[in-house]
């Protein structure tokens, strides 16, 4: 999860409403401010307030008509959600919180986890049976402590084998024992005759409190003498902007001749931090359009052209490497926002060569709306409830004004990850790294990466319940 500066929103007009959302007359209360604030937030804040016709500014003849309106509305949630715009296909990361406390500790980076992020298939010639495999395993988490890694294969959770009907009970538990199992693609690559048997191993998890470093992996790679700099970033945290800073110090005094960041797992973050990385990716564009930031009708004044720079704010000078070309590695699953916001904003500019899938397609940037009389403040919080948003407010474009397609960037060269071919971070054989190598040296690993480009991978299962929505992230600071 990723800190964040909030964009604060007052309720200017306490309007006392008939609804209620429990019994007592102190909750009745309490659910006629929680409404009136959700929707003076959409109005003033909302990216797409001129798309929705009761967030008009002109929607209410009256005091009254207002009060109807919000009374006619079940719950908070109910109300918000009826201010979306195209949930399904625009706006799919807009955000209501019923605890602030918690969305504060997650956007910190502070999370309730045992360390393991996995994807989870179907066993192959089965439409109900279910297995998963491990892509990620924080750095010193539980799962990492207790020997996990990438690419590790799990059939059954606490004896009990997976499917479509009890992933989410046995995944969603504080505590579960994994059961692993062998993959076997049989030499094929046809998903059909791959096996997947369990094996004598297992291992108990429990959730705990983690704090994420986002610069998960870094390396020096030397090969046919090229130096190859290769960094696993997570997200876009802003407390971290000086060690990632420190990490492009080495790779400056290794002369490193090309770049490879690894983005597979990066759900987004700060756009400044982003910038910041742009910055150290290059280094002769200071002062030109890196990105532009453009907000609804009401907050145009907020409009923003982010600068490549040569200094971190209260944190020295930028280690930039002037390269013209960068490889990044992605995924559909997880690549999104703040990092396609780097791919889109460094294209115009130097080569960047994308190995992988499609990414998520979020455009839009975000910030936290509480409830408070002042806008932009962060004093004085209504201390009679705990809501606050997390809506879209802004469209992040590159220099040239175009915007982060809604289904996502497309790979310059397509490469998926499935299981078989999770191996380590920083493996020359690692096929998505394999092929960035090849790219760029013409040798190494290449038979391996023609294989994997020819697998049919097994049939995924929907895995959005297991990401908590703010893991497609971006934030202004």
């Amino acid at each position: 999860m990723k800190k964040i500066q909030t964009l604060l929103l007052g309720c200017l007009v306490l309007l006392c409403v008939t609804s209620c959302f429990e019994d007592s007359d102190d909750n009745a209360i309490n659910g006629s401010e929680i409404t009136d604030f959700i929707w003076k937030g959409m109005n003033a804040v909302y990216l797409y307030k001129s798309e929705i016709p009761d967030l008009a500014n002109d929607r209410f003849s009256s005091d009254e008509e207002y009060a109807t309106y919000l009374g006619g509305f079940d719950s908070p949630e109910d109300l918000f959600e009826s201010l979306i715009y195209l949930p399904e296909d625009v706006d799919r990361f807009s955000r209501l919180f019923s605890n602030y406390f918690d969305l504060q500790n997650l956007l910190q980076g502070n999370t309730l986890t045992n360390g393991l992020e996995f994807n989870l298939y179907f066993v192959p010639g089965s439409e109900f049976e279910v297995f998963g495999a491990i892509t990620l395993v924080l750095n010193n988490s539980v799962a990492d402590n207790e020997g996990l890694e990438r690419g590790m294969i799990f059939r059954s959770v606490d004896g009990e084998t997976l499917n479509t009907g009890n992933i989410n009970s046995l995944l969603g538990q504080s505590t579960y024992t994994l059961n692993f199992a062998d993959y076997d693609d049989n030499g094929t690559p046809e998903a059909e005759d791959d096996l997947v048997t369990l094996n004598a191993q297992s291992t108990t998890l429990t959730r705990q409190s983690y704090s994420e470093n986002p610069i998960h992996y870094t390396d020096v790679l030397e090969v046919d003498n090229t130096s190859i700099g290769y960094i696993v970033y997570n997200g876009f945290l802003n407390s971290f902007d000086g060690q990632l800073n420190d990490v492009f110090g080495t790779f400056q005094n290794a002369n490193i001749d090309e770049l490879v960041i690894d983005l597979r797992y990066n759900g987004g973050g700060s756009v400044q931090t982003a910038l910041y990385l742009g910055s150290m990716v290059t280094g002769q564009f200071t002062g030109e359009i890196y990105s532009q930031l453009r907000y609804n009708e009401n907050l145009s004044s907020r409009n923003r052209d982010y600068l490549f720079t040569t200094s971190i704010e209260g944190g020295g000078s930028i280690n930039s490497l002037n390269l013209s070309r960068v490889y990044v590695l992605t995924t559909n699953r997880r690549t999104a926002s703040a990092s396609e916001l780097l791919i889109n904003s460094l294209k115009p500019y130097i080569n960047v060569v994308v190995i992988g899938e499609n990414t998520a397609g979020k455009t839009q940037a975000s910030q936290t709306v509480y409830d408070t009389p002042v806008v932009f403040s962060t004093e004085n919080i209504n201390p009679n409830h705990t809501y606050a948003m997390q809506p879209l407010i802004a469209n992040s474009s590159n220099v040239n004004n175009q915007l982060v397609p809604s289904d996502g960037l497309i790979p310059d060269i397509s490469l998926s990850e499935f299981p078989g071919n999770l191996s380590r971070f920083g493996n020359v054989d690692e096929p998505l790294l394999a092929e960035a190598i090849f790219q760029i040296t013409g040798s190494l690993g290449r038979s391996d990466v023609e294989f994997y480009e020819y697998q049919i991978p097994p049939r995924e299962v929907n895995m959005s319940k297991f990401f908590h929505p703010l893991e497609k992230e971006m934030y202004i600071d």
